[in-house]
């Protein structure tokens, strides 16, 4: 199955042309379909039933540096200028990928093959929407025909049918080993610097992450732990960008950083959490603590009201009520935020204006950055960054990177992190992190 999926490298995007032929195929193992392919791999998943598991690249788009959201609007724009696609228009051409935290992103370990930008159209795709499923190859090239493309979606139909239509999700990879890549007493003192800078005045948040390293008993089947993160998070998005063979980047976030559909406009507020309670009564009892936290509800409207300030520009904005959004192992405050735009804006320029959310950044934007840069003492690559899709129109969905893990072979690298206010514990900060590594270790060992 690899071979249909897979060129042995993406044109250059210039003078190409891009064709696709779909068809519509009776449904199959989204799991073993993805196993069967070739880096790069890309994977996603809504809460509402979209899913994309995809590999190799028909073509590959890439940015560095300050100016990676302009590079990456005018590429797209040349590898979209001639499409020839058939197919529904929940099987349209996309590409699929993410951006790194900051801009500045140089790959290195855990990071290699991660760029500061990377977005891939996959060579050959899996859709499945409303119930239907249907699978796509793609085309970018000069010479590029309609019946040489459909001559390879015949053959990987064919490959597709030879794959098991169940696949067992198979063994964890078990931990022989963890390390926190932040001590707790090297936490301890980072929280009161800042909430020493938030009480002089000059920082009002900030989103202070730790890392944790696992040491794995055997090799990490990614397709596998997806597997199994969509049957404990059925209401969470899932993803996987996996750049090469060596390791890749997934998870099941909570939180919606952005989706345009046409003028209409959707993202989310979201933060602030606790644990899930063992009964109704101390799940119920748990959710009034939340809600009724005035630290919590501090931190959630900083994340509200900046959402708000920055898409005003943009449009005509309705911020929802507040909620309690729950989780399988832990529930948060929510503000639905929706919004008409004026113009025809593509959704990179919502992320842009978005990316970092004081949800995972702090306010002021930029002093925040610097305390981050100063504090952590790991790289954060991809982790709390934009990672979704986007397709010729401008239209297109992403998430927040949060609750995830890049990983490959027998190693991963857990990320998780949590918001600082002026009247934060540091010991309740440090308790408040276990949970949120919780959704991927439990799928790594038990």
């Amino acid at each position: 199955m690899a071979q249909a999926g897979r060129e042995e490298r993406p044109p250059d995007v210039g003078d190409g042309r891009l064709v696709s032929r779909t068809r519509e195929i009776d449904d199959c193992s989204f799991r073993a379909f993805l196993s069967a392919q070739s880096a790069p791999r890309v994977a996603w998943a809504t809460p509402d039933g979209l899913e994309l598991a995809g590999g190799g690249a028909a073509a590959i788009v890439r940015a560095e540096g300050e100016a990676r959201f302009d590079t990456l609007r005018a590429t797209a724009n040349a590898l979209f200028a001639d499409v020839d696609a058939d197919g529904p228009p929940a099987a349209r051409p996309r590409l699929i990928g993410g951006l790194a935290f900051e801009a500045d992103h140089a790959p290195a370990l855990p990071w290699t093959g991660f760029p500061a930008a990377l977005f891939v159209l996959p060579s050959i795709q899996l859709t499945r929407a409303d119930d239907r499923t249907w699978l796509s190859v793609a085309s970018y090239d000069t010479d590029a025909t309609p019946e040489s493309v459909e001559t390879r979606l015949d053959a990987a139909h064919d490959e597709l049918t030879g794959l098991p239509m169940m696949r067992p999700s198979g063994a964890r990879p078990g931990i022989a080993a963890t390390r926190r890549l932040t001590t707790r007493s090297e936490w301890v003192t980072s929280v009161e610097r800042a909430v020493a800078s938030i009480r002089d005045g000059d920082l009002r948040k900030v989103v202070l992450a730790t890392a944790l390293d696992a040491s794995l008993d055997a090799p990490i089947d990614v397709p596998d732990t997806l597997e199994r993160l969509r049957r404990t998070y059925p209401d969470c998005y899932r993803f996987l960008v996996q750049p090469t063979e060596e390791k890749g980047f997934f998870g099941p976030p909570p939180e919606r950083l952005v989706r345009i559909d046409g003028e209409r406009v959707a993202t989310e507020a979201l933060a602030g959490s606790v644990e899930r309670g063992d009964t109704p009564e101390e799940d119920a009892e748990l959710a009034r603590s939340l809600d009724e936290s005035a630290k919590l509800g501090h931190e959630q409207a900083l994340v509200t009201d900046t959402i708000r300030e920055r898409l005003e520009p943009l449009g005509d904005i309705t911020v929802g009520e507040r909620e309690i959004k729950r989780l399988s192992n832990i529930q948060h405050l929510r503000t639905p935020i929706s919004a008409t735009l004026d113009d025809d804006i593509h959704v990179l320029d919502v992320v842009e204006a978005l990316h970092p959310t004081p949800a995972v950044g702090g306010l002021p934007p930029e002093r925040a950055r610097t305390v981050i840069r100063e504090t952590e003492p790991f790289d954060r690559g991809w982790y709390a960054s934009p990672i979704g899709w986007f397709d010729a129109a401008g239209d297109g969905e992403f998430v927040v990177g949060i609750r995830s893990a890049v990983a490959g072979g027998d190693e991963a690298t857990l990320f998780a992190g949590n918001g600082i206010v002026g009247d934060s514990d540091p010991d309740e900060e440090w308790a408040e992190l276990a949970p949120k590594f919780r959704p991927i270790l439990d799928e790594l060992d038990g």
